[in-house]
């Protein structure tokens, strides 16, 4: 899969100390408010406009805001994005290789950036609260953009915490993400978001 694809799943991993009764939006404002760090697990799935599963693949993500991520793919071939605040890396392991590419390029316009740094949230999506479903509060963001490769972005809370997260693109694709485990503002290690291309790797531009 190609890097922009990969970034443009990093749409936010979160947890918050939210309230019952509140909308996702006030659940979505606090958690920003004060975040500096975040690590989660997530389990995603990819389902194409037949409503079939195209993929499923569990991992974890990192964040160390600002501008800094760590998304690792497990499996039997791990796969990682890793942001060191200029670049973004991904580096795949069974084809010893590594793309890069502006971080500043990729993340800019796009949800990423919403986690990764403080955005004007209200100037680069159109932002509704859509009420509950299954038990959760939802809060749909749609891109200004017209570049945006998605349609819309949906957020689900339940509690205090992100549960889910459901991204449709132009095409009706959509990728789903489940969240665990959340911990936010625990030490994470600097080490987590510098990469160094191990002895021959090949090193793509794009």
């Amino acid at each position: 899969m190609k890097l922009h694809r990969f970034l443009l799943l990093l749409l936010m991993l979160s947890s918050s100390s939210l309230f019952a009764g509140d909308g996702a939006r006030a659940h979505l404002d606090r958690f920003l408010d004060g975040l500096e760090t975040l690590r989660a697990e997530f389990a995603q799935e990819v389902i194409d406009t037949e409503t079939n599963q195209v993929s499923h693949s569990t991992g974890v993500f990192y964040l160390s805001r600002p501008n800094r991520f760590r998304w690792v793919y497990e499996g039997e071939y791990p796969r990682y994005i890793i942001a060191d605040g200029k670049t973004i890396w991904l580096v795949e392991e069974d084809l010893q290789q590594v793309s890069q590419r502006s971080q500043k390029a990729v993340l800019e316009g796009t949800p990423a950036g919403l986690f990764a740094k403080k955005l004007d949230l209200d100037k680069e999506f159109e932002v509704k609260d859509v009420g509950q479903r299954m038990g959760l509060s939802w809060l749909r963001l749609r891109p200004r953009s017209e570049d945006s490769q998605f349609e819309q972005i949906l957020l689900a809370f339940e509690g205090d915490k992100l549960s889910r997260m459901e991204m449709a693109d132009r095409l009706g694709q959509v990728t789903r993400f489940d969240f665990f485990k959340m911990q936010r503002n625990l030490p994470l290690q600097d080490s987590l978001f510098r990469f160094v291309a191990p002895p021959g790797y090949d090193i793509l531009d794009q």
